[in-house]
């Protein structure tokens, strides 16, 4: 059964609304902006409206079957560890785009809202939005997808502070390492020329 479970997670995970929401208005995600097939590029080429219904179905597709998940006896120990981590698996590495998903920001949240009850994506949207406004002080302005990918990973990884400190159990935070290397996987480009880019301002002064 938790074999089955799983795979029913990672298939709701793999759901590509936001692209297929962006092929209902003919618009192909994957030649948009930086070629993410997720909601972000969703707004920037069908407006706001539809962006926001993209990023509400991809966070409702990690959420709802988790909590489903979360009443059952499948939440107790290590098995919530990859029925936690299947939707962001799937959405990231979907069967219906050959395995080349989305970055798995907003089924993330969908994810720690069911894993915690909403603690945890709360702490983690407040983290970015620190990290953001930290990131105003410099040259970049945060605007860019590169110093945005940066930001979600470091929010990530911030993250581990709050799980420890509110004492979360092992299994947690192993959901939220196996978390962490997928968001760093699917935020590498943006994390390779970031450090390309201050590698060569380093260079530069020196």
């Amino acid at each position: 059964m938790i074999i089955l479970w799983v795979a029913g997670l990672f298939l709701s995970g793999s759901l590509m609304f936001s692209y297929w929401l962006g092929l209902a208005r003919k618009k192909n995600l994957k030649v948009i902006g930086d070629g993410n097939p997720g909601a972000l590029n969703l707004w920037k080429s069908s407006g706001y409206k539809l962006g926001v219904l993209g990023i509400v179905l991809d966070f409702l597709k990690g959420y709802l079957p988790l909590l489903w998940v979360m009443g059952s006896h499948y939440s107790q120990g290590y098995l919530i560890v990859p029925l936690a981590l299947a939707p962001i698996v799937g959405h990231a590495f979907s069967p219906f785009l050959k395995g080349k998903g989305g970055k798995a920001i907003a089924v993330t949240f969908g994810v720690w809202s069911a894993l915690t009850g909403f603690k945890a994506s709360l702490a983690l949207a407040v983290i970015l939005a620190v990290l953001k406004v930290l990131s105003s002080w410099y040259k970049s302005r945060g605007k860019s997808p590169v110093s945005d990918g940066v930001q979600v990973v470091s929010g990530m990884l911030l993250l581990s502070v709050f799980l420890y400190i509110s004492k979360w159990s092992a299994p947690i935070l192993w959901v939220w390492f196996g978390n962490l290397v997928i968001l760093a996987y699917t935020h590498r480009l943006e994390w390779s020329t970031w450090i390309r880019k201050h590698s060569t301002r380093e260079r530069k002064g020196t």
